[in-house]
C-alpha cells in the first residue's frame, strides 16, 4: 500500500468538468495522496475523459444524472466494474436556471425545483446510490458556497445552497449510526464556467480578496480541494454534520 493521507482509499468524485474545478483539483489531490480516483460525469462525458486523462493517473469515468433513477439504482454496478467498494464520495454538483438569479421574486416555481433537485436532494440521491458501497469510516463531503446571509444576485441558488447545508445535517444524523460521515466544504468563489454565468460574479470576487484575512485567489481551487481531501481522511473521524469554511476567512469578518 502506497504512502498519503489518502493512502488505499477508493474515492468517488463527481462534477469535474475543467481543470478549474474544485472537483478535478479534489482529484488531483487525492491521487497525490494515495487514493484511487473514479469520476462520474454527466452531458458532455467526452470532455470529463478528456480531463480524466490530465490527472496524475487517469481516472475511469461513469455517466451519471443524479435526477436519473435508473441511473442512481445502476451506480453500484458501474462504480464496482473499477473498485469492489468506496470510502469516500465527493458531491460537486449544483445548478440552477438562468431565470434563477438576480430576480428573486420573479423566479416561477418549475425553475426553482430544478435549482433545489439538482443542487440540494442530489446529495441525498448519491448517498443513498452509494450506501451499499460504503462501509464504517467512509466519508462524504459535498461543496457549498455558505448560505447563512444572502448574497447579490445569488437568489434560489442561495435557497439551494441553504437546503443543501440541512440536507447534510439529516443525513449525517442517519447516518452516523453506521459509521458514515458527512460533512461539507464552503469554499470562497472560484473561477469556473458556472461562476461566470453567476451575474456579479466578478465583483464578489474582488471583494472577496479585499476582505479574506488571508487573501483570495479566485483562479486557485486547490486549497478548497485540500480540505474536501482532509475530510475524505481518517483525521477527523469525529467531524460531522460540519461546514467547513475554506474561504480565506471571510465567513468571520464583519463588513
Amino acid at each position: 500500500m502506497g504512502s498519503g493521507l489518502l493512502a488505499g482509499k477508493r474515492v468517488l468524485v463527481t462534477g469535474v468538468l475543467t481543470e478549474a474545478s474544485i472537483a478535478f483539483h479534489t482529484a488531483r489531490i487525492a491521487q497525490e495522496q494515495g487514493a484511487q480516483v473514479i469520476l462520474t460525469g454527466y452531458g458532455r462525458i467526452s470532455l470529463v475523459e478528456r480531463i480524466a486523462k490530465r490527472l496524475p493517473q487517469p481516472a475511469p469515468v461513469i455517466e451519471l444524472d443524479v435526477t436519473d433513477d435508473t441511473q442512481l439504482a445502476a451506480l453500484p454496478e458501474r462504480v464496482r466494474e473499477h473498485v469492489d467498494g468506496l470510502d469516500g464520495v465527493v458531491h460537486s454538483i449544483a445548478f440552477a436556471p438562468e431565470s434563477c438569479f438576480g430576480d428573486f421574486l420573479g423566479t416561477d416555481w418549475p425553475d426553482v425545483a430544478k435549482s433545489i433537485h439538482v443542487s440540494a436532494y442530489s446529495l441525498k440521491s448519491l448517498v443513498t446510490a452509494t450506501l451499499p458501497l460504503l462501509s464504517r469510516g467512509s466519508s462524504v463531503v459535498g461543496l457549498d458556497f455558505d448560505a447563512r446571509v444572502a448574497w447579490p444576485d445569488y437568489d434560489w441558488m442561495g435557497v439551494a445552497k441553504a437546503a443543501l447545508e440541512s440536507v447534510a445535517r439529516y443525513l449525517a444524523r442517519d447516518l452516523g449510526p453506521h459509521g458514515i460521515r458527512v460533512n461539507l466544504v464552503a469554499s470562497g468563489p472560484v473561477r469556473t464556467i458556472a461562476a461566470r454565468s453567476i451575474p456579479g460574479f466578478a465583483e464578489l470576487e474582488d471583494d472577496w480578496n479585499d476582505r479574506a484575512p488571508l487573501g483570495w485567489q479566485a483562479q486557485d481551487a486547490s486549497g478548497p480541494a485540500a480540505s474536501v481531501c482532509a475530510l475524505l481522511s481518517d483525521w477527523l473521524p469525529c467531524t460531522t454534520g460540519s461546514m467547513v469554511w475554506a474561504d480565506g476567512g471571510v465567513h468571520a469578518i464583519g463588513r
